[in-house]
């Protein structure tokens, strides 16, 4: 152990972290608000909020939740909406009014929609008008009760914002028609409430700060409770991680990843406004040329993307005219990080492609690699600052060094547990409280892991998490299908995507007919590309479908 920790102290990284540092992520934010108030905070779209301006109106939003929502704390408030700068608004108002945050993927289907404000119990939700429609066809099988709608360009200004909103709805038709006779504007909202009498309830770090949705290692979608003091501390050990590069007030951070994601939302958002960055939100990265064309407009010094985003903005004309002088920082996660990608980015850029690893229920940061690594090792990392990983066999040992085995993690920001999922909880930790990642992986003489496979069937595209049980699911639903069986097979642009195998049950069914009953049910990442007709699948002797057999 004293060589794997003489490898962290020359990193320099200290060997632990205080997580009673701060007494809650509202502490944080306000010790953020008053230190750098004047400093740029958010910027998209052309427009740019400073700090004070983002603590007067999360106040608002916090007192607007309180006085005429009438919530408590502990309530859960959903959130539904991409990078825009309404989002950390509605996202400090609800932490600093003590009440849980439940990200949600705005590209949900209405049974995704469902499922997860079911399952929280969300009283609120926050949601761009985009995606309305969706939440009118089951708002009322939920307990939600207040619907806070914006627009794109809400937050942009007069007349910008009426020329967006306009030209969104009308030319780009990008608004379908919805009817939720309740439904509350975000602007008038803020306008309705006062952030001088917003009053902040006592939070404790045990508090819960996040019900954070995922499949976690058995495949149903349940919510991984993440306390104040979870996410707190993996602030805290990411800024001891990264702050030999960091000036505070100086950093200028593309945020191209949606701030629902764990990883954009404790790095980008948490980590960097903890340093008083500037957090450049990206609403639509898919649009590589204006994504470009927004680079080229910034000198920033940090970025946090997915293998298959770095590949993608790397094959588009025009990166390599970006200014890449004062980038310190590049920070991929959420998926492998490829070696081809990872030195075609440095030769571009000149600067490292680091890689780390986490998942939603450490909050996400486990491991890093050190910032001053000169070049791409196909290691995950180190084990962040007090954070102990083990490696460990099918009986619960810890194996010896160097020996494949089931990656284990135990730390401050290791979550709760599953909200309402006492039985899931107790699967996931270890008797001598790890928690099991499920991912396949081992230790070398450093202290350095490398991840070898999943021990799970889980399928991971472009950073996302695919569970074949939730498709399988869906196809099931379908009246020609008899049995079906989801893999993952490999693809060079997302890094793996969706294979389904069907049994028939009536013959005229085709590959395009199951395409678009899965665009219908599921988020796109998690609509197969590959459907193939068996007349049987492989079985075990007490009839489990063998996905492995499929796989070959």
């Amino acid at each position: 152990m004293e060589k794997i920790w003489h490898k962290q102290y020359q990193a320099g990284v200290p060997y632990s972290i205080d997580p009673l540092q701060y007494s809650s992520l509202a502490e944080i934010l306000e010790k953020s608000f008053d230190n750098f108030s004047g400093s740029p905070a958010f910027h998209n779209m052309g427009k740019t909020l400073s700090y004070s301006e983002i603590k007067e109106a999360s106040h608002k939003f916090a007192h607007f939740l309180q006085s005429e929502l009438k919530l408590m704390k502990g309530d859960r408030v959903a959130i539904m909406m991409p990078n825009l700068l309404q989002y950390p608004i509605a996202l400090f108002g609800v932490l600093q009014a003590g009440m849980i945050v439940v990200n949600v993927n705005p590209l949900y289907t209405a049974r995704e929609l469902e499922h997860q404000l079911k399952d929280s119990g969300a009283k609120a939700i926050v949601i761009l008008a985009n995606f309305a429609h969706i939440l009118e066809k089951v708002i009322n099988k939920t307990e939600v009760k207040h619907t806070i709608v914006t627009e794109i360009g809400d937050l942009l200004g007069f007349p910008k914002s009426l020329i967006v909103n306009a030209v969104v709805k009308h030319v780009k038709k990008m608004v379908p028609a919805w009817k939720i006779p309740t439904a509350i504007r975000f602007n008038d909202a803020l306008k309705r409430a006062s952030a001088d009498s917003f009053t902040r309830p006592k939070i404790t770090l045990n508090d819960i700060a996040f019900l954070q949705y995922t499949g976690g290692t058995t495949g149903v979608s349940k919510g991984a409770m993440l306390t104040h003091g979870n996410i707190c501390a993996n602030v805290i050990q990411a800024k001891a991680w990264i702050s030999p590069l960091i000036q505070p007030t100086k950093e200028i951070i593309i945020t191209p990843l949606p701030l629902y994601h764990i990883f954009s939302l404790t790095a980008n958002c948490f980590v960097f406004s903890a340093v008083g960055a500037l957090n450049v939100l990206i609403t639509n990265p898919r649009d590589f040329p204006a994504f470009i064309k927004e680079l080229k407009k910034w000198k920033f010094t940090a970025f946090t993307g997915v293998n298959t985003l770095f590949n993608a903005l790397l094959a588009t004309p025009g990166f390599g005219e970006v200014d890449f002088s004062s980038l310190k920082i590049s920070l991929g996660g959420g998926m492998a990080v490829q070696r081809a990608v990872a030195e075609k980015w440095r030769t571009v850029t000149q600067a490292p492609l680091i890689e780390a690893y986490g998942l939603t229920e450490t909050s996400p940061a486990a491991c890093m690699n050190p910032m001053n690594l000169p070049e791409y090792n196909g290691y995950v990392g180190l084990p962040i600052s007090s954070t102990e990983v083990v490696i460990k066999d099918d009986d619960g040992n810890n194996v010896d060094q160097g020996q494949v085995g089931e990656v284990c993690i135990k730390g401050p920001q290791v979550m709760k547990g599953y909200w309402n999922r006492e039985d899931e909880t107790e699967k996931v930790f270890a008797k001598d409280g790890y928690f099991k990642t499920g991912d396949l992986g081992y230790m070398n003489e450093l202290g350095f892991v490398k991840l070898v496979d999943r021990k799970k069937d889980m399928i991971l595209v472009s950073g996302f998490n695919v569970y074949p049980n939730e498709i399988e699911d869906v196809l099931a639903m379908h009246p020609k299908v008899m049995e079906s069986a989801a893999i993952g097979i490999p693809d060079e642009k997302s890094g793996e995507v969706v294979k389904i195998f069907i049994v028939k049950k009536d013959q005229s069914l085709t590959s395009e007919e199951i395409i678009k009953f899965c665009r219908e049910n599921l988020t796109g990442y998690k609509v197969p590309k590959s459907v193939e007709f068996r007349t049987e699948l492989p079985k075990s002797n007490v009839g489990k479908i063998l996905r492995k057999d499929l796989r070959g």
